[in-house]
């Protein structure tokens, strides 16, 4: 009987699509991250609920939504007694590591996580909580010291790729379960050399809508508003998002680089083909659309977020896939092309036929949910529709106004606000029922919708 294959998951953090030459990408060259869709498949309209990295990863590792696993923002543990895709693994004799950040145990930075607290991973010893260093200095004794600065210590993304060689190495002989989390492109926006320089700032490309002269009042003025992280009073605001871009590319690059790393050294041991492998993030950052910065605004595009994964034995060569699938779905997905039994708790769907270029009912639909304001939404083919409340760290009676519907198919960069528009009004009614009846089937708490959808 053949054995199964090892399964490794390369997760970014904060990583655009539009990185990936692969999708249409033409700032950057990655060939290493597009083999592996070009030699397998690519999710076109891949989406994350939450474009906040606790909750993303949440559902990604548990097939759970966000105030369902308990981990609904930043800083929040998952619930203790959530059954991730490691635990399910490594009840089939699975050896399981993660390497690298996991940002799902709180607010602990860096966190070293341990047998107790890493959810199934046996291999914790290199798997820390949270916080986005550039730098690593090892210790003849002890765990490596971080830090932000880049100097004589190993890069990050670099040791992390180091960690995970050494795993494979340990553990070819066997069948494995490998997570690398790499920190980068996230902020702080810099890399280390020749990567710092092999981007001009004057040859990066500035969003149209970069210089958008009115957004919606979250939009503008909220904590993660362009007000408050890019003001477009900003002085040298071109020239600092240029810098802050050419850094991102760069970090991307790296990332690239090591990328191809992994690859080369999965087929010099002869166990590529026997590896289920993935590349994808746990969402978006605007660099820029709209004038903003991050991530956790409403916008679609750091929703929207790459999904390569390459395995010969079930998924041809250069497959696309076009339906709508979500984190949500990954845990189900993964375990249905493996054809192992899922956990029972998911709330995903298993898209693993549609991987295998198959086609089934699907209905494509995704969901935005809310983290500590009170912010959900829903994306179709045609139209994305959002509802706003409460802005972060405002008083408790403080209501945002500015609900958004914007068309998909015509106003694909997201400028011409709908919501509010007569002729839209039958529009509106439908999928306002469509996100309140998917709460109510979650059983999701009131209290942490928009005021307009609670009654």
């Amino acid at each position: 009987m053949k054995r199964q294959p090892n399964v490794l998951i390369i997760l970014t953090d904060q990583q655009s699509r539009w990185t990936l030459s692969c999708y249409g990408g033409n700032e950057i060259h990655t060939p290493n991250i597009d083999s592996i869709g070009e030699e397998g498949a690519i999710l076109t309209n891949f989406f994350t609920p939450s474009a906040v990295c606790t909750p993303s990863r949440g559902c990604f590792i548990t097939g759970r939504y966000p105030h369902q696993n308990g981990a609904y923002t930043n800083d929040v543990p998952l619930n203790e007694d959530e059954i991730t895709l490691a635990h399910l693994l490594r009840n089939e004799n699975y050896k399981t590591g993660y390497i690298g950040k996991w940002h799902l145990n709180g607010a602990h930075y860096p966190g070293w996580m341990t047998a107790d607290t890493s959810m199934g991973f046996d291999d914790c010893e290199y798997m820390f909580n949270c916080g986005h260093y550039k730098n690593v200095v090892e210790q003849t004794n002890g765990k490596p010291i971080f830090n932000f600065d880049i100097g004589s210590g190993r890069y990050m993304t670099d040791w992390i790729t180091d960690k995970s060689l050494d795993f494979i190495e340990r553990n070819k002989e066997d069948k494995f379960f490998l997570m690398v989390s790499i920190p980068d492109p996230h902020t702080p926006y810099n890399v280390r050399e020749p990567y710092d320089k092999m981007f001009d700032p004057k040859d990066v490309t500035v969003p149209d809508t970069f210089n958008e002269e009115k957004l919606p009042d979250w939009a503008e003025d909220d904590e993660w508003g362009r007000e408050q992280l890019f003001s477009i009073n900003m002085k040298d605001r071109e020239e600092k998002f240029r810098h802050y871009k050419s850094q991102y590319l760069g970090e991307v690059k790296c990332i690239d680089d090591n990328v191809g790393r992994i690859l080369e050294y999965l087929k010099e041991k002869n166990i590529l083909d026997d590896t289920i492998l993935i590349f994808t993030t746990d969402h978006g950052d605007y660099m820029g659309e709209h004038g903003l910065l991050y991530k956790n605004n409403l916008y679609e595009s750091v929703y929207r977020i790459p999904f390569l994964i390459r395995w010969p034995e079930k998924i041809r060569k250069e497959t696309t896939v076009k339906e709508y699938i979500t984190v949500v779905d990954f845990q189900q997905t993964i375990l249905g092309l493996m054809n192992i039994p899922p956990s029972g708790r998911e709330q995903g769907r298993n898209a693993s036929e549609l991987i295998k270029g198959n086609k089934i009912v699907w209905n494509n639909e995704v969901y935005i949910h809310p983290n500590e304001v009170p912010r959900t939404g829903i994306i179709t083919e045609e139209y994305e529709l959002a509802y706003v409340g409460r802005g972060f760290n405002k008083e408790p009676n403080h209501q945002y106004k500015e609900h958004i519907l914007f068309d998909r198919i015509n106003d694909k960069q997201q400028t011409n606000n709908l919501y509010g528009k007569q002729e839209y009004e039958s529009i509106i009614s439908e999928l306002t029922n469509k996100i309140i009846n998917h709460h109510k089937k979650l059983g999701t708490n009131t209290d942490v919708l928009p005021k307009i959808l609670r009654n």
